[in-house]
């Protein structure tokens, strides 16, 4: 039987590899939508084969409608062009956008992407679903730190383009106290720090997880905090919270 907090969390800094902070790394969680980005990194590999991929438009109808996180449902546009698609889920997590995305490109070669980049098991599990019934696969993404540590220490830079702007600072990114709104570049801190985080995060019932690089005056580290949790959401975003003022301590040398 489960405890009713599980944790998975790791942090080191990007270039030497040195830890910062560790607790099960190796730990296979849930993670809700984090698993999208190996579909942003399916896509930004295309592009480096063929940049005007990024200018096909895909049609919001193409698939069946979804709700929860996201813009498109709510616009009139009936078609996006690859890119912006790839820019909704990196800001806003688009679910509609997601399955507009996976329905053109494929699950498998983004799963395929996924065992290649993650050895320790982190994985796309299926496209966004309003219902998950007994056939379908019972978690959008698994995850554990260590997968997603090692991918934000050398991502691709497209894919951290496209994650700049997520509006999504709840969890871990609460205590750097950014505008959620506008925070694509670097942000004073004060006269000696810079300060700028690219994430992605995930919710679920009883899911919380994020994860990123955050660079301060230009020392960088890779984090990911994941939990899986019974009970109130209160405790467990304080705690990342905790998480993320303890990172950013440490990067700013204390």
């Amino acid at each position: 039987m489960r405890s009713q907090t599980e944790w998975s969390i790791l942090a080191v800094e990007a270039d030497t590899g040195e830890v910062l902070i560790e607790s099960d790394p190796d730990l296979l969680l849930p993670t809700a939508s984090v698993g999208k980005v190996f579909l942003l990194h399916h896509l930004a590999e295309l592009l480096d084969e063929d940049e005007s991929l990024g200018r096909l438009l895909l049609r919001k109808d193409s698939v069946e409608p979804v709700a929860d996180s996201g813009l498109w449902q709510h616009l009139d546009v009936p078609a996006l062009t690859l890119n912006d698609c790839a820019r909704l889920v990196g800001a806003v997590s688009d679910n509609l956008a997601t399955n507009v995305l996976l329905d053109h490109v494929g699950l498998a070669p983004v799963q395929a992407v996924a065992s290649r980049l993650a050895p320790g098991g982190s994985m796309l599990n299926d496209s966004v679903r309003d219902v998950r019934t007994p056939e379908d696969p019972p978690t959008l993404s698994l995850g554990c730190a260590a997968d997603w540590v090692a991918y934000f220490r050398t991502p691709h830079p497209t894919v951290l383009s496209w994650l700049a702007p997520a509006t999504d600072l709840s969890m871990v990114s609460s205590a750097f106290g950014l505008d959620p709104l506008a925070h694509t570049g670097p942000v004073p801190t004060d006269l000696a720090n810079r300060l700028q985080v690219w994430s992605k995060t995930g919710t679920d019932d009883g899911v919380r997880a994020e994860v990123g690089l955050l660079d301060v005056a230009g020392r960088r580290a890779a984090y990911a905090v994941i939990c899986r949790f019974e009970g109130e959401v209160v405790p467990v975003l304080g705690q990342m919270r905790a998480y993320g003022t303890l990172l950013l301590d440490v990067l700013q040398g204390g």
